[in-house]
């Protein structure tokens, strides 16, 4: 069992230290607006030479420092919370490769060589999600990959369209005649490993991975590469016609599906994975408003409380005997003080509370839609979706926490581990102080001062605040009702994203099998095949036999009749 421990607490021991050692180096980049590029030309043909690049600069630091923070805080966690698991070493292997794509990604400023982390994430993603390998994990594991081979297949195509222009540099592209075509792939690219609607419905169904995995994957990994790849991409991708505003709207509408659904769901982990959704969709949504500072800083702040978020609903999960319905959960504030005291701090943080790390970012980007010329409708949905965020935020609460006891009193829940309480608490600390401390880093890449009118500044608490009183009037009156109505159907399915991106190619795929079978398997290679063959083959064999014993009786009864004639001729 030591052995097992082992190997998690010592990958988590390696992630902290690199974390460690790389944040005052981080801190230098930011300050003197440093980048380092190191090129490696491996060959050149026509031209064209094929290089493997570095960059160094503050976004791709700070990026690695906020993941490797959080890889170190989930593998401690995991050195508890798996401790059960018989391949704890091939997890924690699985998920330090994992880390590894993403700083690849990161890292790694050309098209061909972001490859190696791009799809890294997407194949180590698929084994993590088939993790216990069951039915129900495998189709998840399944729409997760091929939603992502979408993308993968438009970075290819990007690195084909890119061959035109003799390189393959992020950093340094421009204007050419298929650039509308380049920004297009790109952009899917971005939006199917970002979840964006059509491609949303993996998402959830990624939630049958393990607890850590999901807080690795939902909080700084798989879903922000696209987001990631949009911020890299972004002075390219600026100058294109309508990017931004078909990016705002595709956002937003994911914003106000994800919100929605959080609101009609029970299962605790796919709650937070719809909630993971809005919050993607207001860093796309800040992406589209022109402001991808923002943007990251959104990320680097929503990865900490996300995070801390699923490893508290690992807890619960675990210490509620194993199940994930929120509706049976109940007065769990007595029985795990500390994981319910995180967990409030991270709802509130993912709300905007003041003062918590999610305030600064999400209310600095609602308050810039406010000023900048977006849409009045767009506007609208926006501020519809955050109160939505604090309407599920509070549910999720008062369903697990305030909510009579409804398990048996007889099961003991306990906080005794000190890997979970330390993972909990130093999660609990970035998720209070980040918000602040990035504040003052990425203020200096604002778009411009602006100031708002008092009634436009307050807005936002003001939404936040409806949001939680109308949770409260609609969850007092039907908290109860478990009736499915078609609505409830449509949005309980993420408007019905979730049966479309699964039944309709499932359906197809086994109709043409079985025909396929039925045609061809069953029919003519039967005909033609073995059963065929049998049945020629056994009709000339009856014949043939039929042809012998006649031919035999016709022969006796020849020899009979001639052995009479003679004996007639003989006796005469």
């Amino acid at each position: 069992m030591c052995t097992k421990l082992k190997s998690s607490s010592i990958s988590s021991l390696f992630l902290m230290l690199y974390s460690i050692l790389l944040f005052p180096v981080t801190m230098m980049f930011f300050m003197y607006d440093k980048n380092i590029i190191l090129e490696w030309m491996i060959f050149q043909i026509s031209s064209c030479p094929m290089t493997f690049i570095f960059i160094f600069d503050p976004v791709s630091l700070s990026f690695s420092n906020v993941v490797c923070l959080i890889s170190s805080c989930v593998m401690l966690f995991s050195s508890s919370y798996m401790s059960h698991d018989p391949f704890l070493s091939r997890f924690t292997w699985l998920v330090m490769l994992f880390v590894l794509s993403m700083n690849l990604l990161v890292f790694i400023p050309s098209l061909p060589a972001l490859l190696l982390g791009w799809d890294g994430l997407g194949i180590v993603s698929f084994a993590l999600v088939i993790y216990y390998q069951n039915m129900k994990s495998l189709a998840a594991g399944m729409i997760t990959v091929l939603a992502n081979r979408i993308g993968d297949v438009m970075i290819l195509i990007s690195i084909g369209l890119l061959v035109l222009q003799g390189h393959w540099l992020i950093i340094s592209m421009w204007d050419f005649h298929l650039t509308a075509w380049m920004g297009l792939t790109v952009t899917i690219a971005a939006m199917t490993k970002s979840a964006q609607i059509p491609f949303s419905s993996w998402l959830p169904a990624a939630m049958a991975a393990p607890t850590p995995v999901s807080a690795l994957v939902h909080s700084s990994t798989l879903v922000t590469a696209g987001v990631f790849l949009v911020i890299r991409f972004f002075p390219f991708l600026n100058e294109l016609y309508s990017f931004k505003a078909s990016l705002l709207f595709i956002s937003v509408l994911t914003l106000l599906m994800a919100g929605i659904g959080a609101n009609f769901e029970n299962d605790l982990k796919k709650i937070i994975a719809l909630s993971t959704l809005s919050q993607l969709g207001v860093m796309m949504m800040s992406l589209g408003m022109g402001m991808p500072y923002l943007a990251l800083f959104h990320l680097y702040t929503h990865a900490l409380f996300k995070a801390l978020l699923f490893l508290c609903a690992g807890m619960i999960i675990h210490n509620s005997a194993n199940t994930q319905d929120i509706r049976h959960m109940g007065l769990l504030f007595s029985q795990l003080p500390l994981t319910i005291t995180c967990m409030n701090i991270a709802n509130l943080s993912l709300c905007g509370a003041p003062f918590l790390s999610g305030f600064y970012s999400k209310d600095l980007i609602l308050e810039l839609s406010l000023s900048n010329p977006t849409n009045f409708l767009m506007v609208m949905l926006i501020f519809l979706a955050t109160g939505m965020t604090a309407a599920y935020s509070m549910r999720l609460s008062f369903c697990s926490l305030w909510s009579p006891l409804k398990g048996s009193p007889q099961h003991a829940k306990q906080e005794s581990d000190p890997y979970i309480n330390w993972a909990v608490t130093l999660l609990s600390l970035a998720a209070v102080i980040a918000g602040i401390f990035l504040q003052n880093t990425f203020m200096s890449f604002s778009p411009f001062p602006f100031i708002l009118p008092f009634f436009l500044k307050m807005l936002t608490m003001f939404i936040i605040a409806s949001g939680l009183f109308s949770m409260l009037i609609f969850w007092d009156s039907n908290h109860d009702e478990n009736k499915m109505t078609k609505i409830k159907f449509f949005l309980s399915t993420m408007w019905f994203l979730a049966p479309i991106s699964s039944q309709p190619l499932t359906k197809f795929s086994m109709n043409l099998g079985t025909s396929l079978m039925k045609s061809i398997d069953m029919g003519w290679l039967e005909i033609t095949g073995g059963q065929g063959l049998f049945m020629v083959t056994s009709g000339l064999s009856a014949t043939n036999q039929k042809l012998q014993i006649k031919s035999f009786n016709f022969f006796i009864m020849l020899i009979l009749l001639s052995t009479a004639i003679l004996y007639y001729l003989i006796m005469n």
